[in-house]
């Protein structure tokens, strides 16, 4: 992001610079100026949002943690429910019919 953000402002700069008529020097220099400023604006950029993503990432797994603990919780007192595989019993009940 720090590099698109500092080559867009060095060709935005480079053509400023030819339309105003700047000499070679000066164009040059224009041009560093502008190359190292955006380059540390974009670096600044880049790294708030890093610092805000992380943030959001640990948000979310405490709250997928407690979200875990919740339900582990509520099926320990309530029991777990274990549901028969009705597809497999229904497989056997053709099986005998067919075969009769």
């Amino acid at each position: 992001m720090p590099l698109v953000l500092m080559l867009v402002a060095g060709a935005v700069t480079c053509v400023i610079t030819f339309i105003k008529d700047f000499s070679m020097h000066s164009r040059l220099v224009t041009l560093l100026i502008v190359l190292l400023v955006f380059y540390f604006l974009g670096s600044v950029m880049k790294w708030a949002l890093d610092y805000f993503d992380e943030q959001n990432g640990e948000d979310e797994e405490n709250e997928q943690d407690e979200e875990n603990e919740e339900n582990e919780e509520k099926s320990a007192e309530e029991g777990e429910v274990i549901e028969k595989d009705t597809d497999v019993e229904s497989e056997e009940e053709e099986e005998s019919e067919n075969e009769q």
